[in-house]
C-alpha cells in the first residue's frame, strides 16, 4: 500500500469489482485506451494485475483518502510480450471519469513511480499509449517522461484500421 496526501495504492478487494467494472464499460473512458470491457472482460484485466504480484507489480485501486471513494486503477507492471517494451517495467493508469481533471492521474504515478525506483533496479519506467491519446502523452511529459524516438509501433493485437492501433513509448530514465 502506498499513500500520498489524498490517495490510498492499494491492491483491489472484492468491494472494487463493480466500480472497476463500470469504469472499464464507460465509452468515455476508454475511448482512447480501447474497447469497453463486459464483466468477463473486467475481471480479466484484475486477473491479469494478480498475477504479476509475486514479483511485486501489478496495479493498485486509487481509492481517494477522505471517504474511501474509488477512483481509478494505476501502477507498474511488466510490459507485455506482444509489444517492443516487454519485460519492461511499465507504468500506466486510468482514472474514472467523475474524477478527472483534479490532478489525481498526476499524484497517484508520481508516487507509484517513486516506489518502483525504490524497490527495482531497472535503468528506466515506461509506458505506453495510442498516438491519438494527447491527454495521456501530456501526463507522461508531466511525470518526466520523453518520448523514445524509436518507440512508435502498431500495436499487434488492435486490428489494422484501428485509430487506436499506432502506439507510441515514453520512458523516465532513472534518478
Amino acid at each position: 500500500m502506498i499513500t500520498t496526501g489524498r490517495l490510498i495504492l492499494r491492491l483491489p478487494e472484492l468491494r472494487d469489482r463493480a466500480a472497476l467494472h463500470a469504469m472499464w464499460a464507460d465509452p468515455a473512458v476508454m475511448a482512447e485506451l480501447g474497447p469497453v470491457k463486459d464483466e468477463a472482460a473486467s475481471d480479466a484485466v484484475i486477473a491479469k494485475h494478480d498475477g504479476y504480484r509475486h514479483e511485486g507489480l501489478g496495479f493498485w485501486v486509487v481509492e481517494r483518502r477522505s471517504d474511501g471513494a474509488m477512483l481509478g486503477f494505476c501502477g507498474l507492471k511488466r510490459g507485455d510480450a506482444h509489444n517492443p517494451i516487454a519485460g519492461e517495467i511499465e507504468a500506466g493508469w486510468i482514472i474514472d471519469r467523475p474524477h478527472w481533471r483534479q490532478g489525481y492521474a498526476l499524484e497517484a504515478m508520481i508516487a507509484a513511480i517513486d516506489w518502483g525506483w525504490t524497490h527495482f533496479d531497472a535503468p528506466c519506467i515506461v509506458a505506453i499509449t495510442s498516438a491519438i491519446n494527447i491527454k495521456s502523452q501530456r501526463m507522461m511529459a508531466r511525470l518526466g517522461m520523453h518520448r523514445l524516438a524509436d518507440g512508435d509501433y502498431d500495436h499487434p493485437l488492435i486490428p489494422v484500421g484501428d485509430p487506436l492501433r499506432p502506439m507510441v513509448t515514453y520512458a523516465i530514465d532513472r534518478p
